[in-house]
């Protein structure tokens, strides 16, 4: 009995560190986040600046090789830290245009680089080793586009292997064979939270590994794996965690390196107010990964369980950036006006001026289940039909005047 209570004491005790840990990681996040990099357009060749920076601070902690190239050449690289029996295998930009993630990976080598004396950095490296392959697509990093170079969405390409980006990806987890693996992707940044009218900021998901959506051993570690990244977001932003739909799809790589045992756990990059750099959402990748390091260092996320992960609401599209509420449509060939909602979507629109932002016209009519960033009052207001037709872009700022 006395042996029981000491455990679970014990058990207790290590889940209460490493809440503080990630505490400490998020109130301290500034003291370590590399700061060299601040836009999500950055291509291939800052990149290896950046690690090459960040190798000089490592040392002997980090090693860095080259897998191998892109289909346009570029080099594919694997950084490997630490020296324990659990490998934890992670890559991202797997997608061109999705690089939260990898500015996360750098801030978390800045952060082991400046606190390789900490006792949790110290139990990091010793019991796991960490395997990062940053910017696995760097021909479509390089485009800001989703597919590679030869027009291939990599995530559906785990099974015909038709570029080398995804040749590259099995062969390391074949060549290593990975216990943990995190795939880092962004998602739709207007995904809300189940039925919370919250905007999802990071969706989680343990893969199935076939159509009836099984637990093995392998699946269940990596809902455990998952409930602790849980537990840590949670403390930050418990009402902005959604659960990623895990529906089998037999051609995408987290479905199949969870089939080729490797436990994994997705996590998407969705959106925040304010945040179209996604700065906030890459902290909470890096608090989010480093903390969970600690817990597979430890194996209290075994003691954790699935119920946190569980227990998440599922993504849903339900979500818009503007509603304009009951506004008044006009319409200038005698049509009578109607009182509708109009919802406005900010988009990122690159011209030869560089990068602006404009509204797109996503949706009309009755949308009071919808939720938004901004709600506009447009009651007693009116809106000509021609400046507010379905798909056309529109100077946001000119609209919120008219409704002044």
């Amino acid at each position: 009995m006395h042996t029981v209570l000491f455990l679970l004491a014990f058990v207790m005790t290590l889940q209460s560190s490493h809440a503080q840990f990630s505490i400490q990681l998020f109130e301290e996040y500034d003291s370590y986040k590399f700061t060299d990099i601040s836009s999500r357009r950055f291509k291939h060749a800052e990149l290896q600046t950046h690690i090459a920076t960040l190798k000089k601070s490592l040392g002997d902690l980090m090693t860095m090789e080259q897998i191998g190239t892109s289909a346009e050449q570029r080099s594919i690289n694997l950084l490997t830290l630490g020296t324990g029996t659990t490998k934890v295998f992670m890559w991202s930009q797997m997608h061109g245009d999705e690089p939260t993630a990898t500015m996360a990976l750098l801030d978390l080598l800045n952060y082991i680089a400046l606190h390789r004396n900490s006792a949790e950095v110290k139990k990091i490296l010793s019991e796991t080793t960490l395997l990062i392959i940053p910017m696995l697509n760097p021909d479509g990093a390089e485009r800001f586009q989703r597919r590679t170079s030869q027009g291939i969405d990599m995530n559906r390409d785990a099974l015909r292997l038709q570029t080398p980006e995804a040749k590259l990806l099995k062969a390391t987890r074949a060549k290593y064979n990975p216990e943990i693996g995190f795939n880092l992707h962004d998602q739709d940044p207007r995904y809300s939270v189940g039925e919370q009218g919250t905007v999802a900021v990071i969706s989680l998901l343990a893969p199935a590994y076939n159509v009836e959506k099984s637990d093995n051993a392998v699946r269940t570690r990596a809902k455990q794996v998952a409930s602790e990244v849980t537990l840590v977001l949670n403390q930050f932003a418990k009402e902005n965690i959604a659960k990623y739909d895990d529906s089998f799809e037999p051609r995408a790589f987290g479905d199949n390196i969870q089939k080729w045992g490797t436990s994994v756990v997705l996590i998407e990059s969705g959106g925040w107010k304010n945040d179209p750099e996604k700065m906030f959402i890459r902290k909470l990748n890096c608090v989010g990964l480093l903390a969970s390091f600690l817990a597979i260092a430890t194996k209290t996320y075994v003691k954790t369980g699935t119920k946190p992960y569980e227990d998440i609401p599922m993504n849903t599209k339900m979500f818009y950036d503007i509603i304009i509420q009951k506004a008044t449509i006009t319409f200038p060939d005698g049509r009578a006006s109607i009182i509708a909602d109009v919802a406005i979507n900010r988009e990122e629109v690159r011209d030869s001026s560089g990068t602006v932002w404009k509204g797109r016209i996503v949706d009309f009519g009755d949308l009071s289940v919808y939720y938004a960033h901004e709600v506009w009052n447009g009651e007693g207001k009116s809106l000509e039909a021609s400046t507010v037709e379905m798909n056309d872009m529109v100077n946001v700022e000119d609209v919120k005047k008219i409704l002044q």
